[in-house]
């Protein structure tokens, strides 16, 4: 009986033990830290980026029916009553070309060249060439009628046709022109597509079976 008692009281200490544990199961002991222990945090400063943004105005044309009627003023009796006056061609694309004196003005179609030709730096080059490798830049305003082709097309038709309007200024004009190949014909053009082909040359697949 005295080893049942003494059995029972240790397991109900053990019980009141577990049930202390349970109570604080989160309970730490941590020593405290000396009071001359000083902490510096350091923060690096904040880098602010600023961005400014400037919208580009809008290019201000003329409205076509005033460079119609400048063109008008300038060519009494249409194109084909001037005399400094030449023709260039470029694949499907035909250029009527008329030299006057005076700025360095380009004028296709009744618009600026700038605007007709969509700014690109390729094809603006195209037309100012014949004129650049004589240095008449800005000596002569261009009027041009083009139809037919391209934008690309038109620009190379253009460039023929002011080379051959510089020849009736001067003959002279002949040899620098000629050496920088501004005279010759551009004869290329898109070959027709053949029966049985995709393209001018492409065939479809093979297939043995």
């Amino acid at each position: 009986m005295a080893l049942s008692i003494s059995s029972l009281t240790s397991s109900l200490s053990s019980l009141s033990f577990s049930s202390q544990i349970s109570r604080n199961p989160s309970s730490i002991s941590i020593a405290q830290p000396p009071k001359n222990l000083h902490i510096s945090l350091s923060s690096k400063p904040t880098r602010s980026l600023s961005i400014s943004a400037t919208v580009a105005a809008p290019v201000e044309t003329e409205p076509v029916e005033n460079l119609k009627k400048f063109v008008k003023s300038r060519l009494p009796g249409g194109f084909a009553a001037q005399t400094i006056i030449g023709t260039g061609r470029r694949k499907c694309a035909i250029a009527r070309v008329v030299l006057q004196e005076g700025t360095g003005k380009f004028i296709i179609n009744y618009r600026d060249a700038k605007e007709y030709l969509q700014g690109n730096p390729l094809w603006l080059q195209y037309i100012k060439v014949p004129l650049v490798t004589l240095g008449y830049e800005t000596s002569y305003d261009v009027f041009v009628k083009a139809h037919g082709g391209g934008l690309s097309g038109q620009a190379q038709a253009i460039s023929l046709g002011i080379a051959r309007a510089l020849l009736k200024v001067s003959a002279d004009h002949r040899s620098p022109l000629k050496k920088g190949g501004l005279l010759t014909r551009d004869s290329r053009v898109v070959e027709r597509k053949k029966v049985g082909l995709k393209k001018a040359r492409k065939a479809p697949q093979f297939s043995k079976r």
